[in-house]
């Protein structure tokens, strides 16, 4: 974020704290990998970090200009949106991986991977 973009320092702190929660739910949304590469589900700390940003909403209610009102609004909805579809994206990583598994069983251990018989005649 551009300091330029906010009034004053402590407004760029705030929001840079604000990010900082951002980040962490949406990578415990698995919507962002983590410094490993890797995607977590969490949603346990995702519900906790939109917690913290609501009581910031209501602890600082008044005190903020209406640019940090748009903004942290808009970031407290956008959280709560994902929250919602969080489940569903993360049975549909898991699905992708069981299935990269299979493969990987096939082409590792012809054997006992999951097989289908090809046949050029009607049965």
């Amino acid at each position: 974020m551009a300091a330029e973009f906010f009034d004053d320092e402590d407004s760029t702190h705030l929001f840079q704290l604000i990010h900082m929660l951002q980040r962490s739910a949406m990578m415990h949304m698995g919507m962002l990998q983590d410094s490993e590469g890797k995607i977590h589900y969490n949603l346990g700390e995702t519900k906790a970090a939109i917690d913290t940003l609501n009581m910031f909403k209501t602890k600082m209610k008044g005190n903020l200009t209406n640019k940090e009102n748009t903004m942290l609004n808009g970031i407290v909805s956008e959280l709560q949106l994902q929250f919602v579809k969080a489940p569903a994206r993360q049975r549909e990583l898991e699905n992708q991986v069981a299935e990269s598994e299979a493969v990987r069983e096939t082409f590792t251990n012809p054997k006992d991977g999951p097989s289908e018989i090809i046949s050029d005649e009607e049965e």
